[in-house]
């Protein structure tokens, strides 16, 4: 009897060393788990947040850049007879103005083309692109141009429309993480 006592008594304890040992191994492979998941978690989120900021920042910028684009409009409103040397100076600052902000506006592009995605990037670069019309017509409107404020007005559709798709595809972009 003894001896029976002595292996049901080993076999009780290798069991409950075996199970504690599957036990173990179970919830180390958890933490494991639940740890890769949250720092995945983590790293989708710190992602999602530097797009959201490098998208809202490059859009704050191409709306300042335009809001000196409505600038120059009001400045050549009133002058259906030429422009007056007031207005040419006014042109000239906000010219420079212009340069300014697209300088802001190319480094946000880079910050936009750095977090991605690609399509997204292009759609920034094509909304800087979209900007170079409006300095060229600018300079013709400080040089006498006549037609010049006519192409200075075509340039806002085509701005707009490329700022509008890079608007919605930054949108999808951050909503599908």
């Amino acid at each position: 009897m003894a001896d029976s006592a002595f292996w049901i008594a080993s076999l009780t304890a290798g069991t409950a060393v075996l199970a504690s040992w599957v036990t173990s191994r179970g919830t180390a492979r958890a933490a494991r788990i639940q740890a890769d998941t949250t720092a995945g978690a983590q790293r989708v989120e710190r992602l999602r947040e530097a797009r959201r900021t490098a998208y809202a920042d490059f859009m704050e910028q191409a709306q300042r850049l335009n809001d000196v684009h409505w600038k120059a409009s009001d400045v050549v409103r009133g002058a259906e007879g030429g422009l007056g040397p007031e207005q040419v100076e006014e042109l000239r600052r906000l010219r420079d103005l212009q340069r300014d902000e697209y300088a802001t506006l190319r480094h946000r592009t880079w910050i936009v083309s750095l977090e991605g995605p690609d399509g997204v990037a292009e759609l920034a670069n094509t909304v800087r692109r979209s900007t170079n019309p409006f300095h060229k017509a600018i300079e013709a409107m400080i040089e006498g141009d006549a037609g010049a404020v006519a192409r200075f007005d075509a340039c806002y559709s085509p701005f707009w429309r490329a700022l509008q798709e890079f608007i919605k595809a930054s949108r999808d972009t951050l909503h599908a993480m």
